[in-house]
């Protein structure tokens, strides 16, 4: 079911001052040009212009669509973000769930909208994996996207059963090196980030480790409890409770800097230089947003990752917040499209 966000204090709108003399028309053109100017020169600042000065479409409601079901780590960021943007727009923001495809369904509909800002999406790394891992989409992952603004990034790790005889990352190259194709990785979702960390890690290390598949997360995290599986590349939300209580181990981060959740575990690129994997989430309109919706877009999502609530309540889940520019996200979307292109040719993955 759509969820609808409105702004809580709309802002008064000012009134032009009774005692302003009516402009003569060289006046008028003269104070335009040199807002031209002035827009000019500040069109590469970041937060130039407050988000309340232009509405989306004449205040029109926006519907941000996921591409995954409700509840999970995309709807929340989704949801959180919508409230945000709608106090700082001063409109309604409806998040819409169309889960299916890896994401593409969501992806599909933004792509072949009108591009007046009211229709958003909520994408995740799926968005960058697919454009290699699918041999034909309906739509092309970087040209038919305008990118807004990278909202988070979630780092996994790297988790083993206790009985596992390694207990780090050189331990575990040593092993699985000693030993190749005994161990195995247990597989939540086929073309996942975190199924093509697994592949990655063995791509920069030369091992072999046995992928074992599994219909979702859950069941896959099930056996790995149970030991009937060796390992597993998942999110921090996922296996914290089971770190802490003694039913898993971690060797590793992948992230480049250690996780304060997870004392004393170094992260993996220590030891497999350049290795880096974390699952992201941003915000993507269609193709050709005008530059002053885009700007009043980024904005509004911006300031909302900006306040502390909000930074402190993402960091809590293990998300980190970053709110790039539309500039920095378009080269972010770039070089991942071309990261994990290498990547899923290595794994041989197919779409499930």
């Amino acid at each position: 079911m759509p969820v609808h966000f409105t702004a809580r204090s709309p802002l008064p709108r000012r009134r032009p001052s009774a005692r302003s003399a009516p402009a003569t028309r060289a006046a008028r053109l003269s104070r335009r040009r040199a807002l031209a100017a002035l827009l000019g020169a500040a069109a590469g600042l970041a937060l130039a212009v407050p988000a309340q000065a232009a509405q989306i479409a004449g205040g029109k409601p926006i519907r941000i669509l996921v591409g995954a079901p409700a509840g999970g780590t995309t709807d929340t960021l989704a949801r959180t973000i919508a409230q945000e943007m709608a106090r700082e727009l001063d409109q309604g923001v409806v998040v819409e769930n169309r889960p299916g495809a890896g994401g593409n369904i969501a992806a599909d509909l933004v792509a072949k909208s009108a591009p007046d800002g009211t229709t958003l999406l909520m994408s995740f790394t799926s968005h960058t994996i697919n454009a290699t891992l699918y041999k034909k989409l309906p739509f092309d992952p970087i040209e038919d996207f305008t990118p807004i603004t990278l909202v988070a990034s979630v780092p996994s790790v790297l988790v083993a059963t206790p009985g596992l005889p390694a207990n780090n990352i050189p331990e575990l190259i040593r092993l699985a090196r000693s030993q190749p194709g005994k161990l195995n990785f247990a597989i939540g979702s086929v073309g996942s980030s975190v199924h093509l960390a697994g592949d990655m890690f063995k791509m920069m290390t030369g091992t072999y480790i046995v992928n074992i598949p599994y219909k979702g997360t859950a069941p896959a995290m099930t056996d790995l409890l149970a030991g009937q599986v060796d390992l597993m590349f998942a999110s921090t939300l996922n296996v914290l409770p089971h770190v802490r209580s003694g039913k898993l181990k971690v060797l590793g981060v992948t992230s480049p800097a250690p996780l304060p959740q997870f004392p004393g575990v170094a992260p993996i690129c220590n030891t497999v230089k350049g290795f880096e994997s974390s699952a992201w989430f941003g915000l993507f309109g269609p193709a050709g947003l005008p530059p002053d919706v885009l700007q009043a877009l980024y904005q509004a999502a911006h300031k909302g990752l900006d306040t502390p609530a909000v930074r402190k309540r993402m960091e809590t889940d293990g998300a980190q917040p970053v709110g790039s520019t539309p500039q920095a996200f378009a080269a972010f979307v770039r070089e991942d499209v071309k990261r994990w292109a290498k990547v899923v040719k290595y794994s041989g993955a197919t779409p499930e």
